[in-house]
């Protein structure tokens, strides 16, 4: 198939269908990890679970930046949709988890690191940048992280209310996001050659999130050892 008829192929599906598919398996290693195996399984003390969300802090807070840099935007402001922002919740589990004076008790490791370095070099200046690495995270905890976050209210034993897992409440119904951001996506003004270029961030941003797992359960094995 030549390039023109390729692009004539892609032309007729949705790119958030093409995008889903194409990040499929990136999606998959990431939740097979040892400790986002542990998670799913209810394996975790309430401390492990912590790192997580102590880890997750610096990524929230420079996208969320990044939302800030892209506000006049045509192609990426709209993907910060109501509701979406996950770093208020995400600091009130913290102050849940290690107290008031949370910020001096956590530090980002090597990989949490190099996952903002990222950020840093593509979500500022690059609209499809900043909508692979926003729509990795927040599509994710508006899927499989609605079902984490009952599974660590239960793990932890934490009570009915939402103390420990605001960071997985949204105001809004999570498929009503979902279906608003598919849209967006479908809508959004890149050819096929940008398209293929955010796909390949959204790869990237997948696998510097397994980084970050897989730090974290290396964790969990010498604790165990």
């Amino acid at each position: 198939m030549n390039d023109s008829a390729h692009d004539d192929a892609r032309a007729g599906e949705p790119f958030s269908a093409r995008l889903r598919a194409a990040t499929w398996s990136d999606h998959g290693d990431n939740e097979s990890s040892a400790y986002m195996s542990a998670l799913v399984e209810g394996r975790l003390g309430r401390d492990e679970y912590a790192l997580l969300v102590a880890q997750l802090h610096p990524v929230y807070e420079l996208l969320e930046r990044a939302a800030d840099r892209m506000a006049s935007d045509p192609a990426a402001a709209p993907f910060d949709l109501p509701g979406l922002r996950r770093l208020e919740a995400l600091e009130a589990d913290l102050a849940f988890f290690y107290g008031p004076r949370w910020r001096d008790r956590i530090e980002p490791g090597e990989a949490a690191a190099r996952y903002c370095e990222r950020l840093r070099e593509v979500c500022f200046a690059w609209p499809g940048g900043f909508v692979a690495h926003h729509y990795t995270r927040y599509m994710g905890d508006l899927s499989g992280g609605q079902y984490i976050g009952l599974q660590v209210r239960k793990m932890l034993g934490l009570s009915a209310g939402d103390d420990g897992v605001r960071f997985y409440r949204f105001a809004g119904k999570p498929k009503a996001y979902k279906d608003r951001y598919r849209v967006l996506l479908d809508a959004a003004p890149w050819d096929a050659a940008e398209q293929d270029r955010v796909i390949g961030e959204v790869k990237a941003a997948y696998r510097l999130n397994a980084a970050l797992t897989r730090e974290l359960g290396e964790g969990l094995r010498h604790t165990a050892a």
